[in-house]
């Protein structure tokens, strides 16, 4: 794709052929859309979360559809780091070796699972030019409470992560206190913010009085909580100089448009990829053309360009 704009960006020091990012366990690990397109045009792949050792998830049903979104209890199923160098390692090498940068995601129950992860990761996993810390994973050390929903424990998190990496931290937020979280992150040396993950919610069956997914609560995601998103995305880059990945409900080019306009540096394409695997090419065609009705020479120019 030919633009007059310069369509790059600089995440952390990753540096992305233009912002298009997707979000993990949207997306697996990227080789599965190939019979779609060519995966390499977009900036950046965020794989699905993984840990030290496999995990099985939740049992069915585990996702289910809901005004305007769905919700998920997938409960981060996930082959394992070896598992995923072993199925998906080659594919992502040669990925990273076209251009498009591998960011993978790092999931844990605990931070010493947090940190054996990371270890797998930096060991066996040179394509990865950055981990996003999934630091919404359940503590059940403190009773099943997301490790991330206090500014303290997810700094523990990255305080504890810091310094088993050299690669870019990126750390992937839940929808709670982003403001303190974020400058909790920002002063133990996390790189980057990825704002927002899913959203709790839930879908009862009104006949048979059940939850529509296996467990009672899940993750919501899709354009419902776009607005939401756009407004947490906007709070942290006024509070924080890490740059932010916007996440939450991109369908669009304006979407994703809304996301750069309010300090966001890269956007990732999650639920839209489950209803058309050709989202996120689209979005980025559609990102190009209003960067290049801006009048701008670098769609860094808008990052955070929003005037109230």
């Amino acid at each position: 794709m030919v633009s007059n704009v310069d369509m790059s960006v600089d995440l952390a020091g990753i540096k992305l052929k233009n912002p298009i990012n997707t979000a993990s366990g949207t997306y697996g690990y990227g080789w599965q859309f190939e019979s779609f397109y060519d995966v390499s045009q977009l900036g950046a792949i965020t794989t699905k979360g993984c840990a030290a050792e496999a995990w099985p998830g939740n049992p069915a049903p585990r996702m289910t559809e809901v005004t305007s979104g769905m919700m998920n209890s997938v409960g981060l199923q996930n082959p394992g780091v070896r598992g995923l160098i072993e199925g998906s390692g080659e594919y992502l090498q040669e990925l990273s070796d076209k251009g498009t940068a591998v960011i993978c995601q790092v999931a844990g129950h605990s931070v010493e699972e947090y940190i054996a992860a990371v270890e797998l990761f930096e060991e066996l996993a040179p394509f990865a030019a950055g981990l996003e810390i999934n630091i919404s994973c359940p503590n059940i050390a403190a009773g099943g409470c997301a490790m991330g929903s206090t500014p303290e424990g997810a700094a523990g998190v990255i305080r504890a992560v810091r310094p088993h990496t050299k690669k870019p931290l990126l750390v992937k937020m839940a929808p709670a206190r982003v403001v303190d979280v974020a400058k909790a992150l920002e002063a133990e040396g996390a790189d980057a913010l990825t704002v927002i993950n899913s959203i709790p919610g839930m879908a009862i069956d009104v006949n048979t009085r059940r939850s529509k997914l296996s467990r009672p609560t899940g993750g919501m995601s899709g354009p419902a909580l776009h607005p939401i998103a756009v407004r947490m995305v906007w709070e942290v880059h006024n509070a924080v100089s890490l740059p932010i990945v916007g996440v939450g409900g991109v369908m669009t080019g304006a979407d994703a448009a809304e996301f750069i306009l309010a300090g966001a540096t890269s956007v990732s394409v999650g639920m839209a990829n489950l209803v058309d695997p050709m989202a996120a090419p689209r979005i980025l065609g559609e990102l190009t053309e209003w960067a290049e009705s801006q009048g701008v020479s670098s769609i860094s120019e808008l990052i955070g360009a929003f005037e109230g």
